[in-house]
């Protein structure tokens, strides 16, 4: 793990030490970056949340793409009620100012979908966010269009992008989803067809109460990719900026959860599992 050699603790934060931060984590020119992150956490930022896009977008300049998830709907705030209610223009971010500054720029593509939608500004933003929740459905306690083969998060894995947090955890970080979805789906297709599904309805759907929810701790994750030397740091303001590449962040995850999954999932799910287990090896 590389560390804070080069922070950034200037009084009043600019674009300048915003590039300059994203640079010393990793970002390079035509890169990929996507980011979660908290205002709060950085101090005063000259220009506000926009100057922190700008900033990013310019520590991958020339040629890159920077990306943040604007996601609409929880399952818990009022009037927001499934995906007949989503508007891809005017739906709001509930994720914060650096999303919903992202998701107001001009020069901003918004994916389409009512959970967990991305919105980018560059040259690969149109590739990126195109169909999501195309191909093949993968299950999530949202819905299982969220983290599709086709789909900005598939994107992510695929293109090797450059997945960073300014002043917040892995609490934070939506791609611990799409790795669960991906271990589910595992589980799942150790069954035949026709039982498939009743299985899948076993777990949880569309933030329901009911169900068995499959949620690995996004802390519990940080601390392992930083026992494997994945994550580099440094300081922005007062905040702490954390980046990982995200191939090797879903590669090293799956391999571990395939290897003592009773260290990261709840016994509710762990039952299920060995419930599906002990069908498959009764065929």
């Amino acid at each position: 793990m590389q560390e804070e050699k080069g922070s950034i603790m200037a009084a009043n934060v600019k674009i300048e030490d915003i590039a300059a931060a994203f640079r010393y984590v990793g970002a390079v020119p035509g890169d990929l970056v996507l980011y979660h992150g908290s205002m709060k956490s950085i101090g005063y930022v000259e220009g506000g949340p926009q100057t922190v896009a700008d900033g990013v977008l310019e520590s991958v300049s020339p040629g890159g793409t920077i990306a943040i998830p604007t996601l609409w709907y929880t399952g818990k705030l009022p009037g927001r009620s499934r995906e007949v209610d989503f508007s891809i223009e005017t739906s709001p971010s509930w994720n914060g100012a650096m999303a919903e500054a992202v998701r107001l720029d001009p020069r901003s593509i918004r994916s389409n979908h009512w959970t967990h939608s991305v919105s980018a500004i560059g040259p690969r933003a149109a590739e990126l966010t195109a169909s999501h929740g195309k191909g093949r459905m993968y299950p999530s306690p949202w819905s299982d269009t969220a983290f599709a083969e086709i789909s900005p998060w598939s994107h992510l894995y695929e293109w090797n992008a450059l997945y960073a947090f300014i002043g917040v955890d892995m609490s934070s970080c939506t791609m611990k989803h799409w790795i669960e979805s991906r271990y589910v789906s595992r589980i799942l297709d150790l069954l035949p067809d026709e039982r498939r599904q009743e299985y899948r309805d076993m777990l949880r759907h569309d933030r329901q109460t009911v169900g068995i929810c499959f949620g690995i701790e996004g802390p519990k994750m940080q601390h392992y990719l930083e026992s494997l030397d994945l994550i580099r740091k440094t300081k922005l303001g007062k905040a702490e900026v954390i980046a990982i590449r995200t191939r090797p962040m879903v590669d090293n995850m799956l391999k571990a959860l395939t290897a003592a999954p009773e260290k990261w999932f709840p016994a509710d799910f762990l039952a299920w599992r060995e419930k599906v287990l002990l069908e498959t090896r009764a065929k």
